[in-house]
């Protein structure tokens, strides 16, 4: 259960909303639980401005914009996006939303007010700012920008002093943490440096050539500071796929697992990290031949990949896809069939966060010796990684459009598509999805799954769903290009 940590004069309208909300009433759609929008736009005080024709609905909660697009699962709470469960749907001219709308967008609404009643106390709060102690700093390079991670003790404020020429000054308020010096050398960021000046500090980040715009973002849960330095236009590597979508070339096939790291084991012996490596060679054949795309294997052997190099190894490709294969496992023999993940902070439900669990394991095989018995935080190691979550709408597409192909084709349990925090995932600079085409814990699947003319029918549906899926990306391209390009920028 979520527990929401509320402002003193939030407490008696948001406990109101959760207790309305308890007493809505659900419609099934689609095998999931739904809300009519019109019922949550009355919980959070407020109207539905919609017809059952128009594309977007907006609701107006206590001052804030909330913006909902049929059949997308992305909404808009004063422009910032968010996720929600499953796309909203129109039936029979109601709009419906999945029954944690309400609670998703109170949260947002509570984390806006509350930085706002915070930025309202600043001055008398700067008297007696407590430090800000720095638990970690991690960064991460994507083809158009590169994204450093402050994760502290408590929200962390912080101001760009200067951005223009070879260095970047961003001070950070009230932050306690040793002077050191990250080498990130990316082609872009040379060093970023950590200075104590009184009682703040300042990070320094020293560019190759010249610098790009900082933009900078606040999360909690942890607490955490994101800076984006954007690379100039004119020494990014290629259009950012964010403002223009291009012809479909290049698909990243990920077999999991591999050497050491065998993966599930069924009860008669078969490795994941065999079946995976089969079915992916598979597929790879089927769709080079048909659908006229390079398709590169981030392992074509027996061989241990690290979960981070295997999206690196895709954004260096200039991936516009990255499909991760995988087989699953479970305690109980009996459980079957496929499902499809792409990523989130948040899993859909226990099982989900289970499976991700499981996958994520294999980091712990990524340890040098010497480096301690410490557990990596696998949880922390996926959180703070979003550039994900700009591709989220595309991943969920792309996952329904393969998992349908796999179900219908397969006609096997249909286990859905859900989204949970894998790590193979992160840092994916274009939609990735993750595969598991069934239970090598199951004897009667783990037969099945050894067999070539079933791994063939296997290839074939996921090159089938990838069929799809190119079909619609090519029509969408079309319609970009012959679209004038001052309506397509932002």
């Amino acid at each position: 259960m979520r527990v929401l940590r509320l402002l003193p004069g939030l407490i008696t309208p948001l406990l109101f909303a959760a207790a309305a909300l308890a007493g809505l009433p659900t419609v099934t759609h689609e095998g999931r639980e739904y809300i009519e929008l019109a019922r949550a736009a009355a919980v959070l005080k407020t109207r539905l401005e919609a017809t059952p024709e128009s594309p977007q609905a907006l609701l107006r909660p206590s001052g804030h914009v909330v913006t909902v697009t049929r059949n997308w699962s992305r909404i808009l709470v004063d422009d910032t996006p968010m996720l929600l469960d499953a796309p909203a749907r129109v039936r029979e001219g109601v709009w419906l939303v999945p029954e944690t709308f309400v609670a998703q967008v109170l949260s947002r609404v509570q984390s806006v007010t509350a930085s706002s009643t915070s930025t309202a106390q600043a001055p008398r709060a700067a008297a007696t700012a407590t430090p800000v102690r720095l638990d970690e700093l991690r960064f991460r390079s994507y083809p158009s920008f590169t994204r450093i991670v402050l994760e502290t003790s408590a929200p962390l404020t912080a101001r760009v002093e200067s951005s223009a020429g070879k260095e970047a000054r961003i001070r950070l308020v009230s932050l306690s943490a040793d002077t050191r010096t990250e080498d990130i050398g990316d082609g872009f960021i040379e060093q970023a440096r950590l200075e104590r000046t009184g009682s703040d500090a300042i990070l320094r980040v020293v560019f190759e050539g010249i610098g790009g715009e900082v933009k900078t973002s606040a999360l909690a849960d942890p607490h955490r500071l994101v800076l984006d330095f954007l690379r100039p236009l004119d020494t990014a590597p290629s259009p950012d796929r964010r403002d223009a979508i291009g012809p479909l070339r290049v698909i990243v096939l990920d077999a999991g697992h591999g050497g050491h790291d065998t993966g599930a084991v069924g009860p008669a012996g078969l490795q994941e990290k065999d079946l995976v490596l089969d079915v992916t060679r598979r597929v790879a054949r089927l769709v080079e031949d048909k659908l006229n795309v390079k398709v590169v294997l981030s392992r074509d052997g027996d061989h241990f990949v690290p979960l981070r190099d295997r999206t690196s190894f895709a954004n260096k490709e200039r991936a516009d896809l990255f499909v991760s294969i995988h087989a699953n496992a479970h305690r109980e023999a009996a459980a079957d069939g496929v499902e499809t993940y792409f990523l989130s902070s948040e899993a859909t439900d226990s099982t989900a966060r289970q499976v991700a669990a499981a996958e994520n394991g294999v980091i712990q095989l990524e340890q040098p010796a010497g480096r301690g018995t410490g557990q990596v935080d696998i949880v922390k190691a996926i959180l703070w990684d979003l550039a994900q979550s700009e591709f989220q709408v595309e991943s969920s597409r792309l996952a329904e459009v393969v998992h349908d192909s796999m179900t219908q084709t397969l006609r096997i349990s249909n286990r859905g598509v859900k989204q949970a925090g894998f790590y193979v995932l992160g840092g994916a600079a274009m939609p990735a999805i993750l595969l598991e085409i069934g239970f090598v814990t199951n004897p009667r699947e783990e037969r099945k799954l050894k067999d070539t003319k079933y791994r063939d029918e296997i290839a074939r549906a996921i090159a089938s769903g990838l069929a799809e899926y190119k079909r619609n990306w090519d029509q969408r391209a079309r319609a970009a290009a012959e679209t004038p390009a001052v309506t397509r920028s932002r």
